[in-house]
């Protein structure tokens, strides 16, 4: 497998050790925040990109999001330290602004290259951008999520299960079983246990 490694960035295993391609996110970074978890991970979180928590400890999902999907992991028999998470983009765009297209597009490598290296039974994206990144498609993630694509990233198909932010749990309650929902069928594919009856659940939603 070709790592991705120019002039402008490097990759070493699942590690980005160093990265000038997107100027104002360079400029807002503190650090890069490569993803956390196994290397041979059977579930793959994949969201947006860091803020300013994950840019200060160095790691991915560690605020309030990160407490509501740890608790949901849990929730499944699952730790933190049993699935993988990363991100679209590995440096915090200034002001907590979603990354841009050209920036998504500079990090795509790095992402792919996780992926292949992982190598998991499912990728879980984490909201509205990680999930329109990945499909390269318009993507209502309120209505869509629990659904799993089939698609081609990194030379294989692979399974992409949509799921909302775990944010979103924050700011509308409603959303809750949603969240829930999608994690179940999460853990029932990655063969984790489902306590909330894993794919029979989706089709209230």
């Amino acid at each position: 497998m070709d790592e991705p490694d120019d002039d402008d960035g490097s990759m070493t295993g699942l590690t980005v050790t160093a990265c000038t391609r997107c100027p104002a996110l360079v400029d807002s970074r503190s650090r890069i925040v490569n993803g956390t978890g196994p290397e041979d991970a059977d579930l793959l979180f994949v969201g947006e990109g860091p803020g300013a928590q994950e840019d200060g400890q160095g790691e991915p999902f560690v605020g309030r999001s990160g407490s509501v999907l740890d608790s949901a992991l849990r929730d499944r028999g699952l730790a933190r330290s049993d699935v993988r998470i990363t991100n679209c983009v590995r440096c915090r765009p200034p002001d907590n602004r979603d990354p841009t297209t050209a920036e998504l597009d500079n990090c795509r490598g790095y992402l792919d290259a996780e992926i292949e290296l992982v190598d998991p039974e499912v990728i879980v994206t984490l909201g509205k951008v990680p999930s329109e990144h990945l499909l390269d498609r318009s993507v209502a993630i309120t209505t869509e999520a629990g659904t799993v694509q089939e698609m081609r990233i990194g030379g294989r198909q692979r399974r992409v299960l949509l799921c909302v932010h775990p944010a979103a749990t924050l700011y509308d309650r409603s959303q809750e079983t949603t969240f829930e929902a999608a994690l179940d069928e999460a853990a029932a594919l990655a063969g984790g246990r489902s306590d909330g009856g894993g794919q029979s659940r989706l089709g209230e939603f």
